[in-house]
Parts: C-alpha cells; structure tokens; sequence
C-alpha cells in the first residue's frame, strides 16, 4: 500500500525527535553552552514572527524566510523589496531591509520565463537598537552618564533551483555588535535545502543556520583575544496544506544539535534547579503553526504556539500568553502589509510591522 503525504510526514517527525539525544552528543563539541549574537534568533519579520520565529520549509514567497533557510528564495522573491520593523522592550527595537534578484547563467536558462530563473539571490542588512542605559556600579549605584549598544548583520544570500522540486541555498553573513565602548565581529553561513511535492501539498526544510566564528572577541583575557559560540542551530521543518480547505499546517523542529535545552542559574545553589521531563524537553525543540490562506494568498492568519519560550518566559504567579504568536497579513497589487503580535511576560508585548514591495509590478 502506498504511503499518503501525511504518513510521510509523521515517520519524518518522529525520527527527527528520536534523533535527538543522539545528535546532542556532537553539541558538546559544538553548540552547547552560551553563545553570543543571540538576535540572530530573534524573528525578522512580521510573517516569521506569527510564525512562532521559527521556519524553514514554507516557500510561500516571503523573502524573508531565506534568512532562516536560504534555499526558500523563489521565483516570487525576484525584484521583491521588504521592510521590516519591531518592538521588542522598552527602548529596544529592530529592523531588517531586504531586496531578491533572480539571474540567468547559461544560454540554455535564458530560454526560461522570467519566473523561472533559478539562479536566486538576495541582501539583507539585519538592525537591533537596544537603547540608552545608564552607567551604574556593581552595587546598582548610578555613576552618571548613559551608553548604547547595537547589533548589525548583513547577510548575502544565494540559492539554486535543482529541478521542479528541490532547491538548495547558502548566506554568508558578517556580524558587528557594538556595546559601549567594547564591540565584535563574526563570520558566519547558513546552509539550506528544501523540497516541495509537485502539487505543492507537503513542503520540507533543513538548515544549519550560524556555522562560523568570532573573530574579533568583545574583551581579552591574558593578552589574547576571548572568543565565543556562535547560536549554531539546526533546523528541520515540515508543511502541509490541506487539499481542500484554506489550512496549512506546520511544524519546526530546532536546535537538533542540541538536547538539553533549559537554563542553568550559576547564582543558585544545584538542589535549586527545576528538573525538566523528557517530554517537556522535547516539545521545547517544536514550533507550531496554523495558517489560514486562502486559494488566492491575497490574505493569511496565523496562529503558532513556541513551547520552549513559554518554558522560559511564563511566570508562575502570572497568567500570559507567553509562547503563542497572532499576525497576519493581506496582499493589494503590488503590495504586502503584515503585522504580529506575540507575548513575552504579562506586561510584555512585542510588535512586527512588515511592508514589501513587488518591483516588478510596480514597474509595468
């Protein structure tokens, strides 16, 4: 008997999770511990943001969605142009301006229609604004005088269509922070592929997102540089639409390098430290979405749920919706406007604006 898209994509889910206590082995060369630049897990966009901020198998023609999994640049991302904006906290906000060419190589390609183009790339410049702090001393006293501190990554993306169904795509993206008077710099790739059925149904992704080094450390120790992680994070996420109704459904899972995945409070005696089950631990590597699109994708609605930021981020006093991520979107001619809002804390709300422009519309 033949197995059925959904079959597929169950057998993939659960050998990813059995997977993971095995692959957190090589975390221990690679990926555990702290690790610095941790914006670069922050979501990039309104879209991704509804999304849980986790994605890497919808290509639905968000652009964005090549910062995560470089091989989702499409035919749609040519001449496409976007802008992104958010709020995070009190004086912190972020933005990400992004622009996608599709190009021809061979003479046998530039047969092809235009939306066919399957050499893709893209640019990005990533932009994290934490405000002004002031100066104070290790007992909280103020000394006077305020400081700031950012973050820049700028990320050039390339991607190939191999064939109807698979693609596969490379960022390479240098990364700067600069806090007060101490700054860094990093190189860093990502490494995607991504395969869609010929009806487009089922949809799947894998990435390895943040390979690389600092190379410039924010301090010295004994005359020699201290270098840092990288959030080295691998990533492998599925997508099914449904035949017959306006529903898509998809699941993330990340951090497969990785198993253990809680917090640990250096300041707190060890008999302290909250013990985490297996199955709360493996629903913290899974992010769950539903979309509402339509036939047309004039329109989307979004609902997700981030299990490991609830994990994380509610409080046991307080009720929140820490974890769950609301946005949507619409699409008239040329434009796309989308917007999500999500819930760190109970009086902690985080904003995405996103605004993208289809040039080629524009310019007929």
């Amino acid at each position: 008997m033949k197995k059925t898209i959904f079959q597929y994509t169950v057998f993939l889910f659960i050998s990813c999770i059995i997977c993971l206590p095995s692959i957190s082995l090589y975390a221990q060369v690679y990926g555990a511990g702290s690790s610095v630049y941790s914006f670069m897990g922050l979501p990039v966009s309104s879209r991704l943001a509804a999304l849980g901020g986790e994605q890497v198998a919808i290509q639905d023609g968000e652009i964005t969605s090549a910062l995560l999994n470089p091989s989702l640049l499409s035919g749609s991302t040519h001449h496409a142009l976007s802008l992104n904006y958010s709020y995070h906290l009190k004086g912190t906000m972020g933005g990400v301006a992004m622009y996608g060419y599709n190009f021809r190589r061979s003479k046998i390609e530039k047969q092809l229609e235009e939306d066919d183009r399957p050499n893709r790339f893209a640019i990005a410049v990533h932009y994290m604004d934490y405000g002004s702090m002031l100066y104070a001393s290790e007992q909280g006293e103020l000394t006077g005088g305020k400081f700031t501190a950012k973050d820049i990554l700028i990320d050039a993306v390339y991607a190939r269509q191999l064939g109807e169904m698979f693609s596969v795509g490379v960022g390479l993206k240098p990364v700067m922070s600069f806090y007060e008077s101490y700054s860094s710099f990093a190189l860093a790739a990502d490494v995607g592929g991504h395969f869609q059925t010929r009806d487009s149904a089922l949809h799947i992704g894998l990435t390895f997102r943040n390979i690389g080094w600092q190379l410039k450390g924010f301090y010295s120790l004994e005359g020699g540089q201290q270098r840092e992680q990288l959030p080295f994070n691998i990533e492998v996420g599925l997508s099914y639409r449904v035949k017959h109704a306006p529903l898509r459904f998809s699941v993330t899972i990340h951090n497969l390098q990785r198993w253990d995945l809680k917090h640990e409070f250096t300041n707190q005696p060890s008999d302290t430290k909250g013990k985490v089950e297996w199955y709360d631990m493996m629903f913290r590597h899974t992010v769950f979405a539903l979309d509402i699109v339509p036939k047309s994708e004039k329109f989307y609605l979004t609902l997700s749920y981030n299990h490991r930021r609830r994990a994380e981020m509610q409080l046991k006093d307080q009720r929140s919706l820490a974890g769950f991520a609301l946005g949507g979107g619409v699409r008239i001619k040329m434009l796309r406007f989308g917007f999500a809002l999500s819930q760190a804390t109970k009086s902690n709300l985080t904003y995405h604006a996103s605004l993208s422009f289809d040039i080629n519309k524009m310019l007929k």
